[in-house]
Parts: C-alpha cells; structure tokens; sequence
C-alpha cells in the first residue's frame, strides 16, 4: 500500500497529500483484482469502496472515472459532444473534429500525455486517453486526425465493476462556457453559466446530452422578470416549449415531474425502506398525468436504476441493495431544495394523492418473479465438460447439462451395447461421479442416475428475473420464504415471515395487507442472522391467510414457501 501510494504521487503530483491519503487509504480495504484487456493485455485493477479506484497496464498507472469524477482536475481536459460518447464506449479513439476548442485554447499538453475527456456542459470526466500528438501539431493539423487513444470510457467493463453509477453534473469553467456560446452562435457577453450562489433546478436541465451550459442559456431569464414570468406563463406557451423538445427529452421531464411529485406527497419517512418497483408502479404512477405514460425504455436512462443514480447523485436519495440483485430507497432528503421547489401541478392535491397512494397500494398488481435453476462447472468437473468447450466457472441450464453428458457419452462411445439403458463408466466419469468407494464396484449407470449425479457435483446456482429487469443470477439455491410460528409472553403466538426481499416483496406491504384482512397488530423487525433483511411479525397463528395471499394472489409456486404445513388444524363442523 506504501508503494502504490508512491507510485501515486509520481504518476500525479497535482494531487495534495490529503487527497493522496483518501485516494489510497491507510485503514479502509483496497482490493486487487487482475483482468485481460480485448487485446490480450494483462490489466492490473485497485478496488475502493466497490469503485475501481486505479488501474496499472504496462506498469504505467491510470485513473479510473470514478477517480476523475472525485478530482475532475487531476488531467488536463478536452471536451467533446455528448454523442460522442457512444462511439468511445463502443472502442473508437477520440478524432480531432470532435474537440471543441474553446477561445482561450487548448490545454497545453506533450505528445504521450495522460488527458481526460469531459463533455461539452460538464467538467466531469467520461473517458481516459493518451495524447497522439501535441498541442501544437494538433492545430498545425488543422484539428483532423486521430487526436487520443481512448483507454477507458465511463459505460465500459472497467466502469460495470463499479457501482455503475452516472457522471456528477460539475459547473463547467467560463472558458467552456464561451465556447458553447460561440458553438451556438449566441452573444459573446450572454452568460450560460448560472451564478455561484444561484440554485440550478435539475428538472430545467436536459438529461439527454448533460448540456448544462446550453440549457441555462436558453431557459434563464434576467433575474428581475425571471419569477414574475413564471407566474404569467400561459399554458399555450408551456405547450409550445414542451412541443419543441425531443420525445425523448419530453420522458425524462414526465419522469423527473412523477419522482419530485411522488417523494413530495406521496412518500412518507416510516414507508422506508421502499423498494425501487414500488415507488415506480404505485408512487410515481399514480402522479403520472392523464393521457401520459411513463416509460423508462423512451428516456434517456433505459434502466430506472440509473435514472435513480442520477438522483443519488444529486444526494436527493439513496439507493441500497439490501438483498442482491433487489434494490431499495434507504433515506431521502426531504429538505432538499429541488424536493422543497417543486411546486404539485394543477390537478393535484396533497390531500388527494395521498389517497391516490393509498389505492395505488392496495391495487398495485404483483408479478412473481421467474425463478430458473442454473449449474456452475466445479473443479472437478472440469475434464467432463471441457471437450464441449465449457470451463470452470461456465453457467449452464438442466438441459443444456443433459445435453453436454448425452453427447460425451455418444463421442466416446459409452452407451452399453446389450442393454442401451446403461452407460459404461470410463475413467473420466469415474472421477467426476463416483466416490472412491464406488470406484471399483460401478461400471454402470443408468442415464437417469448418470444425470442426477452429475447435477449434484456441479456448483447450485439460480438466475432471478423481476418485471421489468434485467435476469439476476445467485450462487446457491434461493431461500424460500420461511413461515414460522413462534410464542410469546402469555402464551400468545405470533407469525413471523422472512425472505420476502428476495422474491420482490416489499415487507411493508406484505405487513400492511394481512393486518387489514386479519385485523391483528403487524410489525416490521430486523431479521436476525441476516444482514439488512427485515421480518413481518403479526398476532397469532395466520398461515391460513398467508398461504392464500402467497398462493393465490401473489401466484408464488408452493415449493417456494417453506412452513404452510405449519397452519392450525380446522375443526370439524357437526
């Protein structure tokens, strides 16, 4: 660790010892993990926080985008346009017709130097490259040609070993500013930049391209007319602007209307923590417009994770996975000023979207999750899936399994030949499925009892895909939802139910609907032995209810929930 902060410290003097010491921290962990570039290049990655902090090829070292969104100085930086993007991602070097060069000119820098690639409106790095000529043949170039080699880009493999996160918006500087102004042929002397103490309301600005700079300088008026012009703006006039935006830009504006409108009267502090697919189908819904739709595949975000990064980001909320591949929003800053700014639209009342919110929960449609079992090649298994071209580590479903073993099978020629039903046991199979007791006794096996061993050898896993998400694969066997029963003080007995995160179910919910059908106090209480899951305690024995809501309305398999046996016994009647 000594080293590597050495090693820092030359790479780039401009850093204090104070943020030397939090970039490479004393106490706090630091992971090491090797990767292999698409070349074949062997990359050496440093891990902070789950944040890929720095990453050493060819013994020379590099800063991440997550490092340069924390020190977005730490390079000399060129901007591009925000479409730009894509193409790096996708692998494409930097040309020089896609450099804006500002008025006050380019940064000066040498031939192999290490620069960062911001986009026009945001000082926040995107990308990290080397130089391939200086300054000076740059522009003795006429700005054309290659003018980086991209090594790293923000939506890259590097960038997915992070928390995935979205570039801060930073204020860009004035020469930035200039340029864009320049670029848009508006007066030189009308500033885009809003002023230090000026608050910027994210819902003005343009999600799609991050063009800060250009937004403000379209949308601001001068400070003295700006909020009786707000009060005196016709509705014919909002249509106009409304109609000028692009579909895609007119969705992230419906959406950052439904988030502010939602965390303002819907959301209250004890409904946390609230599971991202609730507040997106019942809260935000329900603030939705007559006649509009959200729908995060028109935006710009694609994913409503990354819509609420961004949001994080702008430290309005936070997000946390509580259980894996299931997030949910943990603390929201109510007295932030974009939450205590946003004014509800015509139409809408506090009194009324809190009923709205209640009915929302109530008729809010549950959709189980696909629940599919998957196979991990294990050590040992190794040599009798490597002649399919499988290795450790592979994924595979039941069939494919069966597949593989039906064809190995089939190329060594190990069906018997007087009874078709057995499979000679060769030395391969031998290792992989028979104990060493077994060893000299078994020269047979039925397909059947071939295919059962071989898929208890193999490393469990199991993939999860929730409406609307991306498939979510887990090591092991998934919990299922354990009811028990359990006794308190006075003999009474109480219910308990755990493991509902993992199958999409928000526990609040799930609380507050068995209490209105059984009409006995629920409460919500850390789960023990589990870290950051919560469980549902209600009065009495209540499996009967439980089964039916679990069963019947939430349509979870049976084998999925593990303690129905546990119900209390009716009477008969006489």
């Amino acid at each position: 660790r000594r080293k590597l902060r050495s090693e820092v410290a030359a790479a780039f003097p401009t850093l204090s010892t104070e943020q030397l010491a939090e970039l490479v921290p004393n106490k706090e962990e630091l992971n090491v993990i090797k990767i292999h570039s698409h070349k074949g290049e062997a990359i050496t990655v440093y891990m902070n926080h789950r944040n890929p902090i720095l990453f050493e090829a060819e013994k020379v070292l590099y800063p991440t985008v997550y490092t340069l969104w924390v020190y977005p100085d730490l390079l000399p930086a060129f901007a591009t346009w925000p479409p730009v993007l894509q193409k790096l991602a996708g692998g494409a070097d930097l040309m020089l017709p896609g450099v804006v060069v500002p008025p006050s000119g380019l940064p000066q820098v040498q031939r192999g130097t290490l620069c960062a690639v911001t986009l026009l409106g945001n000082r926040a790095p995107v990308a990290v490259g080397v130089a391939t000529m200086s300054t000076e043949e740059m522009l003795a170039a006429g700005m054309k040609g290659k003018g980086f080699a991209v090594l790293h880009t923000h939506l890259d493999h590097l960038w997915e070993y992070g928390d995935k996160s979205s570039p801060p918006t930073l204020a860009p500087l004035e020469t930035t500013c200039a340029a864009e102004e320049e670029l848009q042929g508006k007066e030189p002397g009308s500033s885009c930049c809003p002023e230090p103490q000026q608050h910027v309301d994210i819902r003005d600005l343009s999600l799609k391209d991050r063009d800060t700079c250009a937004e403000l300088g379209k949308e601001e008026l001068p400070e003295n007319r700006a909020a009786e012009a707000a009060e005196d703006a016709s509705t014919e006039e909002q249509q106009e602007a409304e109609d000028s935006r692009t579909p895609q830009e007119q969705m992230d504006a419906l959406f950052n209307q439904c988030f502010f409108h939602a965390l303002k009267c819907k959301v209250k502090k004890s409904d946390l923590p609230l599971l991202t697919s609730t507040f997106l189908g019942s809260h935000m819904a329900s603030c939705c417009p007559a006649g509009k739709q959200l729908d995060i595949k028109k935006s710009r975000y694609k994913k409503f994770s990354k819509f609420l990064q961004c949001m994080q980001h702008q430290r309005i909320l936070q997000v946390k996975e509580l259980s894996k591949g299931v997030e949910s929003i943990v603390d929201v800053d109510w007295k932030h000023p974009d939450i205590k700014a946003f004014a509800v639209p015509e139409g809408f009342s506090s009194a009324s979207a809190a009923q709205d919110s209640k009915r929302e929960d109530r008729e809010q449609v549950y959709h189980a999750p696909e629940i599919i079992p998957l196979y991990g090649v294990s050590t040992k298994m190794i040599p009798l899936f490597q002649e399919s071209g499988h290795r450790k580590g592979s994924v595979l479903s039941s069939s494919e399994v069966r597949n593989v073993i039906i064809n190995y099978v089939k190329s060594n020629e190990l069906v018997d030949e007087t009874n078709k039903n057995f499979v000679k046991v060769n030395a391969i199979l031998c290792d992989c499925l028979l104990d060493k007791s077994e060893q000299d006794e078994i020269s047979h096996l039925k397909w059947d009892e071939l295919l059962s061993r071989c898929l208890e050898r193999l490393q469990p896993l199991h993939q999860v895909t929730f409406s609307g998400q991306e498939p979510v694969v887990r090591k092991g066997n998934i919990e299922p939802i354990d009811i028990s029963i359990a006794q308190r003080s006075s003999n009474k007995k109480v219910t308990i139910i755990k493991n509902l995160e993992l199958y999409g179910l928000d526990p609040q919910c799930v609380a507050n609907t068995l209490q209105q059908k059984v009409q006995a106090s629920a409460t919500i209480s850390p789960a023990p032995g589990a870290k950051d899951r919560v469980q549902v305690q209600i009065q009495g024995n209540q499996i009967h209810h439980l089964a039916k809501m679990l069963l019947e309305e939430y349509q979870l398999p049976r084998k999925y929930i593990q303690g129905l046996e546990k119900a209390p016994k009716l009477g008969r009647k006489k």
